[in-house]
Protein backbone atom coordinates (compact mmCIF):
# COMPACT_ATOMS: atom_id res chain seq x y z
CA UNK A 1 0.00 0.00 0.00
CA UNK A 2 2.77 2.44 0.89
CA UNK A 3 4.53 1.84 -2.43
CA UNK A 4 1.28 2.77 -4.16
CA UNK A 5 0.65 5.99 -2.23
CA UNK A 6 4.27 7.09 -1.78
CA UNK A 7 4.36 9.47 -4.80
CA UNK A 8 1.24 11.26 -3.54
CA UNK A 9 2.52 11.48 0.03
CA UNK A 10 5.86 12.88 -1.11
CA UNK A 11 4.13 15.40 -3.38
CA UNK A 12 2.04 16.67 -0.47
CA UNK A 13 5.01 16.86 1.93
CA UNK A 14 7.15 18.75 -0.60
CA UNK A 15 4.55 21.35 -1.59
CA UNK A 16 3.95 24.51 0.48
CA UNK A 17 0.40 25.83 0.80
CA UNK A 18 0.15 29.58 0.26
CA UNK A 19 -2.64 32.12 0.32
CA UNK A 20 -3.47 35.81 0.59
CA UNK A 21 -6.24 37.14 2.83
CA UNK A 22 -4.81 40.65 3.06
CA UNK A 23 -7.16 43.59 2.59
CA UNK A 24 -4.64 45.64 0.59
CA UNK A 25 -1.08 46.89 0.50
CA UNK A 26 0.39 47.65 3.92
CA UNK A 27 2.50 50.83 4.24
CA UNK A 28 6.28 50.83 4.54
CA UNK A 29 7.91 51.50 7.90
CA UNK A 30 11.35 52.19 9.35
CA UNK A 31 11.19 49.02 11.45
CA UNK A 32 9.30 45.75 11.16
CA UNK A 33 8.31 43.48 14.02
CA UNK A 34 8.88 39.72 13.80
CA UNK A 35 7.32 37.22 16.25
CA UNK A 36 8.24 33.54 16.55
CA UNK A 37 5.92 31.23 18.46
CA UNK A 38 5.57 27.47 18.82
CA UNK A 39 1.78 27.12 18.81
CA UNK A 40 1.83 23.56 20.19
CA UNK A 41 -0.19 22.24 17.24
CA UNK A 42 -2.84 24.97 17.58
CA UNK A 43 -4.66 22.97 20.24
CA UNK A 44 -5.65 26.24 21.96
CA UNK A 45 -6.56 27.90 18.68
CA UNK A 46 -9.46 30.02 19.93
CA UNK A 47 -7.45 31.48 22.80
CA UNK A 48 -4.46 32.07 20.54
CA UNK A 49 -6.62 33.84 17.96
CA UNK A 50 -8.00 36.19 20.61
CA UNK A 51 -4.47 37.15 21.62
CA UNK A 52 -3.40 37.65 18.00
CA UNK A 53 -6.39 40.00 17.62
CA UNK A 54 -6.03 41.93 20.88
CA UNK A 55 -2.57 41.71 22.45
CA UNK A 56 -0.69 45.01 21.85
CA UNK A 57 2.58 43.37 20.86
CA UNK A 58 1.04 40.76 18.56
CA UNK A 59 -1.25 43.26 16.84
CA UNK A 60 1.78 45.41 16.04
CA UNK A 61 3.75 42.51 14.51
CA UNK A 62 4.36 42.32 10.76
CA UNK A 63 5.70 38.78 10.33
CA UNK A 64 4.96 35.62 12.31
CA UNK A 65 7.25 32.57 12.23
CA UNK A 66 5.03 29.80 13.58
CA UNK A 67 6.12 26.27 14.44
CA UNK A 68 3.93 23.25 15.19
CA UNK A 69 0.86 24.09 13.13
CA UNK A 70 -1.66 21.40 12.18
CA UNK A 71 -3.87 20.80 9.18
CA UNK A 72 -6.71 18.33 9.71
CA UNK A 73 -5.64 16.87 13.07
CA UNK A 74 -8.24 15.84 15.63
CA UNK A 75 -6.15 17.27 18.48
CA UNK A 76 -6.54 20.80 17.04
CA UNK A 77 -10.16 20.50 15.93
CA UNK A 78 -9.27 19.41 12.39
CA UNK A 79 -8.51 23.03 11.53
CA UNK A 80 -5.99 24.39 9.09
CA UNK A 81 -4.24 26.46 11.76
CA UNK A 82 -2.05 28.69 9.58
CA UNK A 83 -4.77 29.37 7.03
CA UNK A 84 -7.36 30.01 9.75
CA UNK A 85 -5.16 32.57 11.48
CA UNK A 86 -4.26 34.25 8.19
CA UNK A 87 -7.93 34.51 7.24
CA UNK A 88 -9.01 35.96 10.58
CA UNK A 89 -6.05 38.37 10.75
CA UNK A 90 -6.14 39.37 7.05
CA UNK A 91 -2.59 38.19 6.32
CA UNK A 92 -0.57 36.43 3.66
CA UNK A 93 0.51 32.93 4.67
CA UNK A 94 2.69 29.99 3.68
CA UNK A 95 2.48 26.57 5.33
CA UNK A 96 5.18 23.93 4.82
CA UNK A 97 4.22 20.36 5.78
CA UNK A 98 6.64 18.21 7.77
CA UNK A 99 4.69 15.06 8.59
CA UNK A 100 1.69 13.03 7.60
CA UNK A 101 0.52 11.69 10.95
CA UNK A 102 -0.78 8.14 11.07
CA UNK A 103 -1.92 8.59 14.67
CA UNK A 104 -3.62 11.33 16.67
CA UNK A 105 -0.39 12.44 18.25
CA UNK A 106 1.63 11.95 21.43
CA UNK A 107 0.58 11.64 25.06
CA UNK A 108 -2.72 13.35 25.86
CA UNK A 109 -3.25 14.12 22.18
CA UNK A 110 -4.35 10.51 21.72
CA UNK A 111 -7.36 11.30 23.92
CA UNK A 112 -8.72 13.84 21.43
CA UNK A 113 -12.21 13.03 20.19
CA UNK A 114 -12.91 12.19 16.57
CA UNK A 115 -10.35 11.26 13.97
CA UNK A 116 -7.83 13.03 11.79
CA UNK A 117 -9.44 14.34 8.62
CA UNK A 118 -6.07 14.87 6.94
CA UNK A 119 -3.20 14.50 9.42
CA UNK A 120 -0.65 17.13 8.33
CA UNK A 121 1.69 18.96 10.67
CA UNK A 122 4.29 21.59 9.84
CA UNK A 123 5.63 25.13 10.12
CA UNK A 124 4.31 28.41 8.76
CA UNK A 125 4.97 32.04 7.91
CA UNK A 126 2.29 34.75 8.20
CA UNK A 127 2.88 38.31 7.01
CA UNK A 128 1.18 41.66 6.48
CA UNK A 129 3.30 41.98 3.35
CA UNK A 130 3.51 39.74 0.26
CA UNK A 131 5.29 36.39 0.67
CA UNK A 132 7.42 35.40 -2.31
CA UNK A 133 9.18 32.16 -3.20
CA UNK A 134 7.77 30.10 -0.31
CA UNK A 135 9.81 26.90 -0.17
CA UNK A 136 10.64 23.97 2.11
CA UNK A 137 14.09 23.40 3.59
CA UNK A 138 14.33 19.70 4.39
CA UNK A 139 16.14 18.51 7.53
CA UNK A 140 17.34 15.01 8.32
CA UNK A 141 15.38 13.09 10.94
CA UNK A 142 16.95 12.64 14.36
CA UNK A 143 15.19 9.31 14.89
CA UNK A 144 12.85 6.95 13.08
CA UNK A 145 9.44 8.64 13.07
CA UNK A 146 7.71 5.26 12.76
CA UNK A 147 9.02 4.22 16.18
CA UNK A 148 6.92 4.97 19.22
CA UNK A 149 3.22 5.62 19.51
CA UNK A 150 3.09 8.68 17.26
CA UNK A 151 3.85 7.24 13.84
CA UNK A 152 4.56 9.75 11.08
CA UNK A 153 5.71 9.87 7.49
CA UNK A 154 8.06 12.70 6.60
CA UNK A 155 10.79 14.76 8.22
CA UNK A 156 11.27 18.06 9.93
CA UNK A 157 11.06 20.87 7.37
CA UNK A 158 11.74 24.57 7.78
CA UNK A 159 9.50 27.11 6.03
CA UNK A 160 11.49 29.71 4.08
CA UNK A 161 10.36 32.67 1.96
CA UNK A 162 11.07 36.27 1.02
CA UNK A 163 8.95 39.03 2.54
CA UNK A 164 8.42 41.92 0.14
CA UNK A 165 8.32 45.08 2.24
CA UNK A 166 7.73 48.36 0.36
CA UNK A 167 11.28 49.50 1.13
CA UNK A 168 13.16 46.20 1.54
CA UNK A 169 13.15 42.47 0.93
CA UNK A 170 13.90 40.07 3.75
CA UNK A 171 14.41 36.32 3.74
CA UNK A 172 12.70 34.66 6.70
CA UNK A 173 12.72 31.08 7.93
CA UNK A 174 10.51 29.35 10.50
CA UNK A 175 12.67 26.63 12.04
CA UNK A 176 11.83 23.75 14.35
CA UNK A 177 14.76 21.50 15.22
CA UNK A 178 14.18 17.94 16.44
CA UNK A 179 13.62 17.45 20.16
CA UNK A 180 14.47 13.75 20.32
CA UNK A 181 17.94 14.07 18.85
CA UNK A 182 21.60 14.52 19.64
CA UNK A 183 23.08 17.99 20.11
CA UNK A 184 25.28 17.43 17.07
CA UNK A 185 22.22 16.46 15.05
CA UNK A 186 20.53 19.74 15.95
CA UNK A 187 23.66 21.55 14.83
CA UNK A 188 23.60 19.61 11.56
CA UNK A 189 19.92 20.48 11.06
CA UNK A 190 20.79 24.16 11.50
CA UNK A 191 23.57 23.70 8.94
CA UNK A 192 20.94 22.37 6.52
CA UNK A 193 18.82 25.45 7.20
CA UNK A 194 21.73 27.79 6.48
CA UNK A 195 22.66 25.88 3.34
CA UNK A 196 19.06 26.11 2.17
CA UNK A 197 18.93 29.88 2.67
CA UNK A 198 22.15 30.60 0.80
CA UNK A 199 25.09 32.72 1.85
CA UNK A 200 24.02 36.28 1.04
CA UNK A 201 21.32 38.83 1.72
CA UNK A 202 19.41 40.00 4.80
CA UNK A 203 17.71 37.18 6.67
CA UNK A 204 15.92 36.30 9.92
CA UNK A 205 15.71 32.77 11.29
CA UNK A 206 13.37 32.14 14.20
CA UNK A 207 11.61 29.35 16.01
CA UNK A 208 11.92 26.43 18.40
CA UNK A 209 15.49 25.10 18.25
CA UNK A 210 15.08 22.66 21.16
CA UNK A 211 18.39 23.66 22.71
CA UNK A 212 17.67 21.64 25.85
CA UNK A 213 21.37 20.71 26.25
CA UNK A 214 20.37 17.01 26.25
CA UNK A 215 21.17 14.16 23.94
CA UNK A 216 17.59 12.94 23.70
CA UNK A 217 18.05 10.48 20.86
CA UNK A 218 17.12 7.66 23.26
CA UNK A 219 15.73 7.28 26.77
CA UNK A 220 19.03 5.81 28.02
CA UNK A 221 21.08 8.76 26.77
CA UNK A 222 18.58 11.23 28.19
CA UNK A 223 18.65 9.51 31.60
CA UNK A 224 22.45 9.47 31.64
CA UNK A 225 22.45 13.15 30.77
CA UNK A 226 19.98 13.85 33.56
CA UNK A 227 22.24 12.27 36.16
CA UNK A 228 25.25 14.17 34.85
CA UNK A 229 23.36 17.40 35.44
CA UNK A 230 22.24 16.28 38.92
CA UNK A 231 25.88 15.75 39.86
CA UNK A 232 26.75 19.17 38.41
CA UNK A 233 24.06 20.68 40.67
CA UNK A 234 20.54 21.55 39.45
CA UNK A 235 20.86 25.23 40.41
CA UNK A 236 24.19 25.55 38.63
CA UNK A 237 22.88 23.80 35.51
CA UNK A 238 19.68 25.87 35.37
CA UNK A 239 21.53 29.18 35.59
CA UNK A 240 24.60 28.37 33.52
CA UNK A 241 23.37 25.83 30.98
CA UNK A 242 19.59 25.48 30.64
CA UNK A 243 19.27 29.25 30.29
CA UNK A 244 22.63 29.54 28.50
CA UNK A 245 22.81 26.56 26.15
CA UNK A 246 25.29 28.48 24.01
CA UNK A 247 27.83 28.45 26.85
CA UNK A 248 28.80 24.78 26.53
CA UNK A 249 26.42 21.96 25.59
CA UNK A 250 24.95 23.55 22.44
CA UNK A 251 27.87 25.84 21.62
CA UNK A 252 28.58 24.20 18.23
CA UNK A 253 25.15 25.23 16.94
CA UNK A 254 25.64 28.86 17.95
CA UNK A 255 29.24 28.92 16.71
CA UNK A 256 27.98 27.66 13.35
CA UNK A 257 25.54 30.55 13.12
CA UNK A 258 28.33 33.03 13.83
CA UNK A 259 30.67 31.53 11.22
CA UNK A 260 27.86 31.89 8.66
CA UNK A 261 27.40 35.57 9.48
CA UNK A 262 24.34 35.31 11.74
CA UNK A 263 24.01 37.33 14.94
CA UNK A 264 22.03 35.63 17.71
CA UNK A 265 23.34 37.60 20.69
CA UNK A 266 21.63 40.90 19.87
CA UNK A 267 18.55 39.18 18.45
CA UNK A 268 17.46 37.55 21.73
CA UNK A 269 16.71 38.37 25.33
CA UNK A 270 19.59 36.29 26.62
CA UNK A 271 19.36 34.05 29.67
CA UNK A 272 15.56 34.37 29.79
CA UNK A 273 13.36 31.27 29.80
CA UNK A 274 11.04 30.52 26.90
CA UNK A 275 9.53 27.34 28.39
CA UNK A 276 9.63 25.34 31.63
CA UNK A 277 9.40 21.74 32.71
CA UNK A 278 6.86 21.41 35.54
CA UNK A 279 6.78 18.15 37.48
CA UNK A 280 3.10 18.69 38.32
CA UNK A 281 1.97 19.25 34.73
CA UNK A 282 -0.11 16.22 33.76
CA UNK A 283 0.21 16.80 30.01
CA UNK A 284 4.00 17.08 30.11
CA UNK A 285 4.26 14.01 32.33
CA UNK A 286 2.09 11.88 30.05
CA UNK A 287 3.94 12.95 26.89
CA UNK A 288 7.34 12.24 28.41
CA UNK A 289 6.13 8.97 29.89
CA UNK A 290 5.80 7.49 26.39
CA UNK A 291 9.57 7.12 26.10
CA UNK A 292 10.99 7.62 29.62
CA UNK A 293 10.45 4.96 32.35
CA UNK A 294 8.02 5.85 35.16
CA UNK A 295 10.66 5.52 37.89
CA UNK A 296 12.56 8.48 36.45
CA UNK A 297 9.92 10.98 37.51
CA UNK A 298 10.52 10.54 41.24
CA UNK A 299 14.16 11.47 40.68
CA UNK A 300 13.20 14.47 38.54
CA UNK A 301 10.86 15.68 41.28
CA UNK A 302 13.61 15.20 43.87
CA UNK A 303 16.18 17.10 41.80
CA UNK A 304 13.83 20.10 41.45
CA UNK A 305 12.61 20.11 45.05
CA UNK A 306 14.45 23.38 45.77
CA UNK A 307 13.23 25.03 42.58
CA UNK A 308 9.48 24.77 43.07
CA UNK A 309 9.29 21.68 40.89
CA UNK A 310 10.01 23.76 37.80
CA UNK A 311 12.98 23.83 35.46
CA UNK A 312 13.25 26.85 33.12
CA UNK A 313 14.74 26.35 29.66
CA UNK A 314 15.67 28.64 26.80
CA UNK A 315 14.94 26.86 23.54
CA UNK A 316 13.31 29.51 21.29
CA UNK A 317 15.63 31.80 19.33
CA UNK A 318 16.19 34.33 16.57
CA UNK A 319 19.27 34.85 14.42
CA UNK A 320 19.75 37.68 11.92
CA UNK A 321 22.04 38.38 8.99
CA UNK A 322 22.58 41.68 7.18
CA UNK A 323 20.05 43.58 9.29
CA UNK A 324 20.04 45.15 12.73
CA UNK A 325 17.79 43.61 15.38
CA UNK A 326 16.47 45.70 18.26
CA UNK A 327 14.41 45.30 21.42
CA UNK A 328 14.15 41.50 21.75
CA UNK A 329 11.38 40.32 24.08
CA UNK A 330 9.96 37.14 25.59
CA UNK A 331 6.20 37.17 26.17
CA UNK A 332 5.49 34.99 29.22
CA UNK A 333 1.86 36.05 29.60
CA UNK A 334 0.49 33.47 27.18
CA UNK A 335 1.84 30.60 29.27
CA UNK A 336 2.39 31.64 32.88
CA UNK A 337 -0.20 32.59 35.48
CA UNK A 338 -3.12 31.31 33.39
CA UNK A 339 -4.29 28.32 31.39
CA UNK A 340 -1.37 28.05 28.93
CA UNK A 341 -2.08 28.79 25.29
CA UNK A 342 1.09 26.87 24.38
CA UNK A 343 3.97 25.13 26.10
CA UNK A 344 6.27 27.82 24.67
CA UNK A 345 6.50 31.58 25.14
CA UNK A 346 6.31 33.80 22.09
CA UNK A 347 9.47 35.79 21.29
CA UNK A 348 9.82 38.98 19.28
CA UNK A 349 12.31 41.41 17.74
CA UNK A 350 12.22 44.57 15.66
CA UNK A 351 14.16 44.68 12.38
CA UNK A 352 15.45 48.16 11.59
CA UNK A 353 15.11 49.51 8.06
CA UNK A 354 16.17 53.09 7.43
CA UNK A 355 17.52 53.52 10.98
CA UNK A 356 20.24 50.91 10.52
CA UNK A 357 23.77 51.57 9.19
CA UNK A 358 23.30 48.36 7.18
CA UNK A 359 20.22 49.62 5.33
CA UNK A 360 22.15 49.96 2.06
CA UNK A 361 22.48 46.17 1.98
CA UNK A 362 18.72 45.87 1.72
Amino acid sequence: MYRQVRPYVEDVLQTPETGDFSAGAAPGKSRYRVVAWNLERGIEYEGQLKEFQAHPYLTSADVFLLTETDVGMARSGNRNIARGLARELALHYAFTPCYLNLAKGAGVENDAGGRNELGLHGNAILSRYPIRNARPVFLENGRDKMRGREKRLGRQTAAAAEIEFPNAELTVCSVHLDAQSRRRHRRDQMRDVLDGLGGAGPAVIGGDWNTTTFNSSSALRAIMGFWRRVFMGPGHVIENHFLRPYAWFERELFELLETRGFDWRRANSLDERTTSYDVDDVKTHKNLREWVPAWCFDFIRWSLRRHGGKCPLKIDWFATRGVEAADPVVLHEFREGRKPLSDHDAIGIDILVGESPQTEKL
